[in-house]
C-alpha cells in the first residue's frame, strides 16, 4: 500500500476521498486553483499545491501540472474523484508514465466506454441487452431519418460523446426530426467537439436504474442497484438504493449483465453500468437495456455504501495498491434502504439557474450523512459546480428512510444564497414518489407544484422581526421597558417586492407582542426558549442586512435600513432625524461641507445593527446636531442641510 495519495479534484468529492484515505493512515495531498486557496478540501489535506487559475482549463484540467504536483509532494498515487480528468484516458497514461498509480480503471477500459455508440456495440457482443437503435458511423441526415422511421417513433437523438443531457433531443414525429437533429448536433459540437449522434428507441415510461460494479482487472462483482429516475433535464436530483419494486429475478439479471459488461473490458476499480428500464408494467427481466457505463466513482455512491456497509473509496485504494477484490458476490447483501438528495445553490423559480454568493450559515441535523465541500463563510464560486452538499439517509425500510430524508431536509439550515432545498423537500413529500411510482418524467409533470414558493405566515415574519430587534436576547426584570411603559419598536422587513412593517411591544422581560400584516403574534420565553403563540420559535441567522428563518426550508427577508429609507423618503427637507432610539457611532460630514444625494453623513447603531444615514439630496451641511457617542431618541434631529433657497442666494 502506498503511503501518500494526491486527489486531483476539489469540493465534496475531494473531502470524501480524504476522509477514507486518512482513516486508512494515508497522507493526502490536495491540488487547488487560485480561487480555491481557502477551500475546505485544502484545509483538510496534509499538503497542497496551487496548480493555476480559477478556470478549470487553467487548473483542474491541467494533467501535466497535477502529475508534477504529485511528484513534487512525494505522492505515489492519484485519485481522480469524478468529473474533470476522471474519465480521460490520456491522463491515465500520463500518470502511469510518471511511475504513479492511477486509482481507477485502465486507459483502454475508459476508451472502450467513452463513446456511446462503440460501447453499445461492445455490450451487444458481450450479451448485454441494448436499446433498439442506430449506432452506425454514417451520419447522413437522410439515413438517420430513415433509421428513426425503422426504429419507430418516439426516438431519442443522442450525442455519442459526453453526457449530462447535452446533445440530446426527443423526437415524437417524423416532421420534427430534421430540426431536432440540427439542434442536437450543434449542442454536441459546442460541448464535446464531436457532433456525431446515435438514434435509439424512446421508452415511454422510463426509469433510470444503474448497477454499481467493482473489478480487479480480471474479475468483477456488483453491489446491487440504485434508482436515479428522479431527474430534471436529464440531471439526477434524488437517488435511492435499492430500486423500488425491484424483484429478485430482475436484480439477478441486471447484476449479471453489469458484471458481464465490466469483465468484457477488464475493468478495475469502481464503475457504474446505467440501464434504461421500461416501468410501464412493473419491472421485468426483459425490460431493461444498457445505456452507458461511467468509468469512475459516481456522485450517488453513498447510497450503495449505506445499504451494503462497504466503503467504496477504501476498496478503490486497496485494489489500486494491488489487492484482489475484497469480497465475493455471495458475500454481498442489502441492508435497509438509502436516499441521497443533491443540495445545490440554484434559483429554482428562475429555471434552476446556478447561483453564487457567500454561505453565511450552513448546518445539518443529526441523523444524516452530509457529504459537503463547503463550510459556513465559504463562497459559492461561479467557476465550478454549485453543489453545496449531498444529504444522505438510511433506514430499515423505504418508508422510514424517506421520512428520515424529509426530516433531514427540513432540519438543514442554509443562509446567504438561494438553494433548491425547498424543492427537494417538496419531492420528498410527493405522494407518487412516496408510493414508489417513479419515472424520469415525474418532476416535469409536477414542476409547478414542486417549485411553488412557501407560504409566509405572520408567525414566521414575527420570528424574523424578533431576531432583528435584538429583544430575543435580552433578559432582566426591566428589559424592554422605558419610563414604566412598554417599549414599542418599529422595523420593516422586505420579501421580494413586498414591505412588511412590524411593531414589537415588550410587555415584560419574557413577553413581547408583535404586530405584523394585521395580525398579532405573542412571543414568550418559557424555560429559556422562545415560543410564538405557543409553538417553538425556529432558529434564525442574521447577517449582511438579511435575516433567514429556518422554517419551511429557510425563508429569507431583507432588513430595510430605516435611516436610509427615512432620509430618502423626505428628500425635499433639509433635516435628517433618527427614526428610532440609538447611539451615534460616527459622523462623516462637517458644517459647511458640500454633499451629494446618497453620501454617508453618519452611522447610527440601533437594534444591535449599524445603519448608514445618507444625504437625501445635494446640498451643504448647515449644522451638525450630534457627535460620535451621543445617545439619541427617535425623532431627534441629527444633521441639518441648508435650505435650497439659502444655497441659491449664497
Amino acid at each position: 500500500m502506498f503511503d501518500t495519495i494526491l486527489i486531483a479534484n476539489r469540493g465534496e468529492i475531494a473531502c470524501r476521498v480524504m476522509r477514507t484515505a486518512r482513516a486508512m493512515g494515508l497522507r493526502v495531498v490536495a491540488v487547488c486553483s487560485e480561487a480555491d486557496l481557502g477551500a475546505a478540501h485544502v484545509a483538510m489535506a496534509d499538503a497542497f499545491v496551487c496548480i493555476g487559475g480559477a478556470a478549470p482549463a487553467e487548473s483542474y484540467l491541467r494533467g501535466e501540472r497535477i502529475v508534477e504536483a504529485a511528484l513534487q509532494t512525494g505522492a505515489q498515487a492519484i485519485h481522480p474523484g469524478y468529473g474533470f480528468l476522471s474519465e480521460n484516458p490520456g491522463f491515465v497514461e500520463m500518470v502511469e508514465a510518471a511511475g504513479l498509480v492511477f486509482v481507477g480503471p485502465s486507459a483502454p477500459a475508459i476508451r472502450a466506454m467513452g463513446l456511446k455508440d462503440a460501447a453499445k456495440r461492445l455490450m451487444d457482443e458481450a450479451g448485454v441487452p441494448v436499446v433498439p437503435g442506430y449506432l452506425g458511423e454514417d451520419q447522413d441526415p437522410a439515413l438517420l431519418a430513415a433509421e428513426a422511421g425503422r426504429i419507430g417513433y418516439p426516438v431519442l437523438i443522442k450525442a455519442v460523446a459526453g453526457g449530462g443531457g447535452k446533445g440530446m433531443r426527443l423526437v415524437e414525429a417524423p416532421d420534427a426530426f430534421a430540426d431536432a437533429l440540427d439542434g442536437a448536433r450543434a449542442e454536441a459540437r459546442g460541448a464535446f467537439g464531436n457532433d456525431a449522434v446515435l438514434i435509439e428507441k424512446y421508452i415511454e415510461q422510463p426509469r433510470h436504474i444503474e448497477v454499481q460494479v467493482f473489478g480487479d482487472g480480471t474479475r468483477a462483482v456488483h453491489l446491487f442497484e440504485r434508482d436515479c429516475s428522479l431527474q430534471r433535464r436529464h440531471q439526477k436530483v434524488i437517488e435511492e438504493a435499492p430500486a423500488p419494486g425491484m424483484t429478485a429475478e430482475m436484480r439477478a439479471a441486471m447484476g449479471e449483465a453489469a458484471v458481464r459488461a465490466a469483465e468484457a473490458i477488464g475493468y478495475k476499480g469502481a464503475g457504474t453500468v446505467e440501464f434504461i428500464v421500461d416501468g410501464a408494467n412493473g419491472l421485468r427481466p426483459d425490460g431493461f437495456w444498457f445505456m452507458e457505463m461511467n468509468t469512475r466513482l459516481q456522485v450517488e455512491h453513498p447510497v450503495t455504501e449505506l445499504i451494503t456497509g462497504i466503503d467504496l473509496v477504501e476498496w478503490q485504494l486497496r485494489v489500486a495498491a494491488g489487492e484482489a477484490l475484497p469480497a465475493r458476490q455471495e458475500d454481498l447483501t442489502i441492508s435497509g434502504h438509502a436516499f441521497e438528495a443533491r443540495l445545490y445553490a440554484e434559483d429554482v423559480p428562475a429555471g434552476f439557474l446556478p447561483a453564487t454568493g457567500k454561505l453565511a450559515h450552513l448546518a445539518f441535523p443529526e441523523g444524516v450523512r452530509a457529504d459537503s465541500g463547503v463550510r459556513s463563510g465559504d463562497v459559492i464560486s461561479p467557476h465550478y459546480d454549485p453543489m453545496i452538499a449531498k444529504v444522505i439517509v438510511h433506514g430499515p425500510t423505504r418508508e422510514i428512510a424517506l421520512k428520515r430524508l424529509a426530516r433531514g431536509l427540513a432540519g438543514t439550515e442554509v443562509a446567504g444564497t438561494v438553494t433548491n432545498l425547498a424543492f427537494l423537500g417538496a419531492l420528498a413529500a410527493h405522494p407518487g414518489f412516496g408510493a414508489g411510482e417513479v419515472d424520469t418524467g415525474l418532476i416535469g409533470r409536477d414542476l409547478a407544484r414542486l417549485s411553488a414558493a412557501p407560504e409566509v405566515s405572520p408567525a414566521l415574519v414575527a420570528r424574523a422581526a424578533l431576531a432583528v430587534s435584538g429583544l430575543d436576547a435580552q433578559a432582566g426584570p426591566l428589559a424592554g421597558f422605558a419610563l414604566w411603559q412598554p417599549l414599542a419598536r418599529g422595523l420593516t422587513l422586505r420579501r421580494g417586492e413586498e414591505d412588511l412593517p412590524c411593531v414589537l411591544r415588550a410587555e415584560g422581560p419574557d413577553r413581547i407582542g408583535i404586530e405584523v400584516a394585521g395580525a398579532r403574534v405573542l412571543a414568550e420565553r418559557i424555560g429559556g426558549c422562545w415560543r410564538l403563540d405557543g409553538a417553538p420559535a425556529p432558529a434564525v441567522h442574521v447577517s449582511d442586512g438579511r435575516v433567514t428563518v429556518f422554517d419551511r426550508y429557510g425563508v429569507a427577508f431583507d432588513i430595510v435600513d430605516p435611516l436610509a429609507r427615512d432620509a430618502l423618503a423626505h428628500g425635499g427637507t433639509g433635516l435628517i432625524e433618527a427614526p428610532m432610539p440609538g447611539r451615534v457611532v460616527s459622523v462623516h460630514c462637517a458644517a459647511g461641507e458640500a454633499v451629494s444625494a446618497g453620501d454617508r453623513l453618519a452611522v447610527l447603531e440601533a437594534m444591535k445593527m449599524e445603519h448608514t444615514l445618507v444625504a437625501p439630496r445635494d446640498g451643504v451641511v448647515a449644522e451638525l446636531l450630534v457627535a460620535a457617542g451621543d445617545q439619541v431618541e427617535a425623532g431627534a434631529a441629527l444633521v441639518r442641510l441648508e435650505e435650497e433657497e439659502e444655497e441659491s442666494a449664497a
